[in-house]
């Protein structure tokens, strides 16, 4: 959707898909083109944003939503990386989305990074952050100290929020030290 503010043309994407890649190389980044590369998004100028997930934004697939770009747009998202050169090492990437009941009102997506935990523990984290920052915003009442478990079925169970996910990519650090890159992306089409 394309609207004015003083002249200048803002943008607010109706579509958006969730996509994850690993790369390897001995080049940091060609480790990042490849992780691109099995995310399917190589093709595209991306702009890096913040944590918004507009209203009315339509969830599509990634074959639906790499069709309706071509190469070389600037495709705005977020995305969450991590990389490393030591042998062994356990990184991951996830993007977390939480999205409210009433679909004219916008929800979050956050990113999180890390070493050393497993897949569902990032990706958990991330949906976590989410459903967190919506949950603040629409005056849901929630101890912070509690388990996430407990605290999705608090959010939930308000009627306020519609739905939380996560899309994660973890990886091992290549035996021979060669670059591993993974990374998550919420990826936006206008």
């Amino acid at each position: 959707m394309l609207h004015t503010y003083k002249n200048v043309a803002m943008v607010v994407p109706t579509k958006v898909f969730f996509t994850k890649g690993v790369g390897i190389h001995k080049d940091r980044l060609a480790s990042f083109e490849l992780a691109l590369r099995k995310a399917k998004i190589e093709k595209f100028n991306l702009v890096y944003v913040s944590s918004i997930f507009p209203p009315n934004c339509k969830i599509v697939t990634v074959e639906e939503g790499t069709g309706m770009l071509e190469p070389g747009d600037i495709t705005y998202c977020v995305m969450a990386k991590n990389d490393t050169r030591e042998p062994n090492r356990r990184i991951s990437a996830a993007i977390g989305l939480a999205v409210p009941k009433e679909a004219k009102e916008y929800g979050y997506l956050s990113e999180h990074h890390a070493y050393g935990e497993t897949a569902e523990i990032t990706g958990e984290y991330a949906e976590d952050l989410a459903a967190t920052m919506l949950a603040t915003t629409l005056g849901i009442e929630f101890d912070i100290n509690k388990a996430w478990q407990e605290r999705e079925q608090i959010y939930k169970a308000s009627g306020k929020i519609f739905k939380t996910q996560q899309i994660c990519q973890s990886a091992t650090g290549d035996k021979k030290g060669l670059w591993t890159t993974v990374l998550a992306a919420a990826v936006f089409i206008v």
